[in-house]
């Protein structure tokens, strides 16, 4: 399957919308770290901090508050690998997104507010993921960016109070759902698979065990690949707008 991303004549805004800390690296960071070395210009905006991400190695002490914390540096050091231009976080309480109104209207002023060309988020429509159950953050996130993007972010008559705000309509050339079971759009991302890996890794407070993690994520093998000469993809649904 060609890249569609070689049609991008010149460099892309490309804001990426995704529930938790972590995400952008574990959905789609090989993606991302091809297009910030093909020097297109990529923005986070994480809907949560993550604060509820305690497992069996947190510390005792932790509390949600310090978990906050540390997983804003813990993201803005992985983005810093992955070549990010910024990091933005609404701070939504992590676990119980849903896709209401405000939180619609509030990206929708992001979207306006950082008028990309390319919008990456993830599927909403799935329900499971190589792990077991998809997280209800994730499907919640999806919902209510592609709410967000159709049909209010381009038009005028939907939230009109942004416009008093300065905040003008914008419509996004393209929108890639990451973390899809339906995908139109295959990457091969080989190259920077090891990139990836890296900005994983500085999600400390996530990564239990880092060398069991390293060896699941070198399994995750294009099918028509093998252990010797591995290649990796990561899949996306894609929706045009030009």
């Amino acid at each position: 399957m060609a890249d569609p991303t070689n049609a991008w004549e010149t460099p892309q805004k490309i804001l990426v919308i995704l529930a938790h800390p972590d995400d952008p690296e574990f959905f789609c960071g090989a993606s991302l770290a091809k297009w910030a070395r093909d020097r297109h210009e990529i923005t986070y905006l994480l809907l949560t901090c993550g604060d509820k991400g305690f497992n069996p190695t947190t510390q005792p002490d932790m509390t949600t508050e310090k978990l906050c914390a540390l997983r804003h540096v813990e993201q803005r050091n992985a983005a810093n690998v992955i070549g990010v231009k910024a990091v933005h976080f609404l701070d939504v309480e992590d676990g119980y997104l849903i896709p209401s109104l405000d939180l619609r209207r509030d990206i929708v002023r992001e979207i306006r507010r950082h008028k990309p060309d390319i919008l990456v988020t993830c599927d909403p429509q799935n329900l499971f993921a190589l792990y077991g159950l998809n997280h209800p953050d994730h499907r919640a996130c999806g919902q209510v960016v592609l709410d967000a993007v159709f049909p209010a972010a381009g038009s005028k008559v939907f939230f009109p109070e942004l416009l008093a705000e300065g905040f003008e309509p914008h419509m996004p050339k393209e929108i890639w759902c990451s973390l899809t079971s339906q995908p139109n759009i295959i990457l091969d991302v080989t190259d920077t698979w090891d990139i990836k890996l890296k900005a994983l890794f500085e999600h400390k407070t996530q990564i239990q065990e880092p060398d069991k993690l390293a060896e699941r994520m070198k399994s995750r093998r294009a099918e028509d690949s093998t252990e010797e000469n591995p290649r990796y993809e990561e899949k996306f649904r894609v929706v045009k707008y030009s």
